[in-house]
């Protein structure tokens, strides 16, 4: 399995709930007996990318010693924390959702990056048998 494809799909997943869930949940209101918290599944993804996000860039650190992906990757993952800490308090809906897709998008081309990196030097630092 590769943490930079898994990490990648997880930054993606973070957007299409942030654009997408509002529209899925008004669609099927009237489907679903049940209530979404989508601010608890936001907290769910974030819980998921950040150790994945950052087991895959450091370990693509570790063997091409590309010390900008991993920064980018992190600055990335800071916004992301941000717009869902400052959801509540500063920033409106649409505020979070351009702060969730700028830290995405951040994330992703970091782990694209690593990726190309690593792939480029050859080495399977992020497969796991």
């Amino acid at each position: 399995m590769n943490s930079d494809k898994i990490a990648v799909g997880i930054s993606l997943a973070c957007v299409i709930h942030c654009f997408f869930a509002p529209s899925l949940i008004i669609l099927s209101y009237s489907f679903l007996s049940l209530s979404v918290d989508s601010e608890l599944i936001h907290y769910l993804i974030l819980l998921i990318a950040f150790p994945v996000s950052m087991f895959a860039l450091i370990s693509g650190y570790k063997n091409h010693k590309i010390y900008s992906h991993l920064c980018v990757g992190i600055f990335g993952l800071a916004v992301l924390l941000l717009a869902v800490l400052l959801s509540d308090i500063l920033i409106e809906e649409i505020g979070e959702q351009v702060l969730t897709l700028i830290g995405s998008m951040i994330v992703a081309y970091a782990h694209y990056k690593n990726y190309s990196a690593c792939k480029q030097l050859q080495c399977d630092c992020h497969e796991r048998k």
